[in-house]
């Protein structure tokens, strides 16, 4: 119980006494305000202000470095700081300095040392990012626009001496909040730098000379420290992201050098070390560099892409692949013969006509280099060399030889063109692969006249081989009717032959059948006579036999029986003949008239 009560009456004591050190603390903050007691937060800057000193600023200056009355260049940081009582003091706070990441600032000094002339920039000094202003006074920091930047991040800056212009307070200081971002160089491209102080161009220069150490321009005070000059440089930046000050520098974006295939690029440079020829000691019409000094670089680039300053260098493509350049009414996708004609020439005989050239010529990769230091470009060796080498070439040989007779050596005229080209552009390392003779358009009066001619000759051949044609066939005709009169000939020939076969013939065969008649008539005759004397011989012994009378009624019976008509009727004796005698003899008769018409058929 007692201690219970102990505890009660202690823990009383302790709120009571609690209550009494806040108390007391708040009266303290109150009387610190009055007397001395700053606080400052996490994210603010106390700027110390003196209302009144033993000692003055210096004429010109903002900042006190020893106590003098006026801005202070020490700020406070964040706490409790006593001893700043506001009848000696008066304390601004600002809030701390805020940079976006991606963005950049720029600092402007209100106090410093004075500027050089030469520079419009302040150089940059060891300050803490501006966090010290002591530091950068003391140093030397210079009034003005600063070189050193503020990257992303947050600062505690005395506001009395810097001014940090961010994107959010761009428009106040008459920028763009674009120009306060990080520099990107897109891929493919490159960054043409143009610095905005140092030293000026050396005489008989472009650009400024590559300087090392700045880290691409990020440390300006690299760049001035080592002779860096202000104006176009020779450096570029590649693709990336770049901490840039725009007060020192302007860069440029353009693309990158592209050699397509086919091509190599010939690089002249206007900036770079000392000219130094390496080209040696055989070639006389133009000297040649290594990369990275002023002149004609000895090696070309090859197809690709190259990162190249454009404003200081140029790159002359020069084809490696057949190029045809044609003296005629035409051009080719190159455009290098876009000022080239037909060539007029004059011939022995006095007339001038045109002639159109194709030449083909090839640059090797290697020998690109020569060609350039040269003549300077490939529209300069086809304006300054080709044309008058390819156009004098046939003038002077046309002067040799009629126009008749340019026409008709036209083969020969083009292999010996084709000859002294070569030997003439192989002097400037071009390769002459062909040259070829097109159309030749000789004057038309002369072709009026030797086209009459040709003409005349054709209507002659024509006449000629049409009489040749008519003599022929005539000949033909001729030999064609006596042909066919060959064959009445051979046929009248063959019919006398025949006839005469067939009269011997006939002469044969008459006399066959005159001797065939004769033999019949002879062996008829003989056959009836012997039939006639076997007849008389029969009737005689028929006669002896039986008798006349008997004889003859047997033969009319047999006849009788023979034929139911009888041919011949025998009638009884009439007065004064015999009627039977007169049958028999009817009946001879008879047969002796068909004798003689059978003989007379045959």
């Amino acid at each position: 119980m007692t201690t219970n009560i102990m505890l009660a009456v202690s823990g009383a004591w302790f709120d009571v006494a609690w209550y009494w050190y806040v108390l007391v603390l708040i009266a303290l903050l109150a009387l610190g305000c009055r007397s001395g007691f700053v606080l400052i937060r996490e994210r603010q800057v106390g700027i110390v202000i003196k209302r009144f000193a033993a000692r003055s600023l210096p004429p010109g200056h903002l900042l006190a470095l020893e106590g003098e009355a006026g801005y202070q260049a020490d700020t406070l940081a964040p706490g409790l700081h006593f001893g700043y009582w506001p009848w000696q003091y008066r304390i601004i706070k600002v809030p701390v300095t805020v940079v976006e990441q991606g963005e950049i600032a720029l600092v402007m000094a209100a106090d410093g040392a004075a500027m050089p002339s030469e520079h419009i920039l302040g150089k940059r000094v060891e300050c803490d990012n501006f966090q010290d202003a002591r530091k950068f006074l003391l140093y030397g920091g210079e009034k003005g626009r600063q070189l050193g930047i503020l990257t992303g991040g947050t600062y505690r800056i005395n506001t009395a001496l810097f001014t940090v212009i961010t994107s959010a307070t761009a428009h106040e200081h008459g920028m763009l909040p674009e120009q306060l971002l990080l520099h990107r160089v897109q891929s493919d491209m490159v960054g043409i730098v143009t610095t905005l102080d140092g030293q000026p161009i050396a005489a008989g220069e472009i650009a400024g000379q590559s300087i090392a150490g700045h880290d691409s321009f990020q440390n300006a005070q690299a760049f001035l420290d080592g002779g860096g000059s202000r104006g176009l440089q020779e450096q570029i930046l590649l693709s990336g992201v770049w901490n840039l000050n725009p007060w020192f520098v302007q860069v440029e974006q353009v693309p990158m050098v592209q050699i397509p295939i086919g091509y190599v690029g010939v690089v002249i440079s206007f900036v770079g070390k000392a000219h130094e020829d390496v080209s040696g000691v055989d070639f006389k019409h133009g000297d040649l560099v290594n990369a990275g000094h002023k002149g004609v670089w000895v090696t070309p680039l090859y197809p690709g892409k190259h990162p190249l300053n454009t404003r200081v260098m140029k790159v002359e493509l020069v084809p490696t692949t057949n190029i045809v350049l044609n003296w005629a009414n035409r051009t080719e996708a190159h455009n290098y013969d876009s000022k080239l004609q037909s060539i007029t020439v004059r011939s022995k005989d006095g007339f001038a006509f045109n002639l159109d050239v194709s030449q083909i010529i090839h640059v090797g990769a290697l020998d690109a280099p020569k060609v350039i230091s040269r003549v300077g470009s490939m529209q300069n060796l086809v304006d300054h060399v080709l044309q008058p080498i390819v156009g004098n070439y046939f003038r002077n040989s046309a002067q040799d030889f009629t126009v008749l007779d340019f026409l008709g050596a036209r083969s020969a005229r083009q292999v010996d063109a084709a000859e002294h080209i070569r030997t003439a552009l192989g002097a400037y390392d071009v390769q002459a692969i062909d040259t070829l003779i097109g159309d030749i358009n000789p004057p038309a009066e002369l072709m009026t006249t030797q086209t009459d001619r040709k003409i005349a000759e054709e209507q002659r051949k024509t006449y000629e081989t049409q009489r040749a044609a008519q003599e022929q066939r005539q000949q033909l005709v001729r030999q064609t009717s006596l042909a066919d009169i060959q064959q009445q000939v051979v046929g009248a020939e063959q019919g006398v032959n025949i006839a005469e076969l067939k009269a011997n013939a006939s002469v044969k065969h008459a006399t066959g059948e005159a001797e065939a008649i004769r033999l019949r008539a002879l062996g008829e005759a003989e056959a009836i006579r012997a039939t006639g004397d076997a007849k008389a011989q029969a009737y005689r012994a028929g006669v002896e036999s039986i008798g006349v009378q008997g004889y003859t009624v047997m033969q009319l019976m047999q006849i009788v029986g023979d034929r139911i008509v009888p041919d011949v009727s025998v009638t009884g004796a009439g007065a004064g003949g015999n009627g039977l005698v007169d049958g028999l003899l009817g009946l001879m008769l008879r047969g002796q008239n068909q004798d003689q018409k059978a003989a007379g058929k045959n």
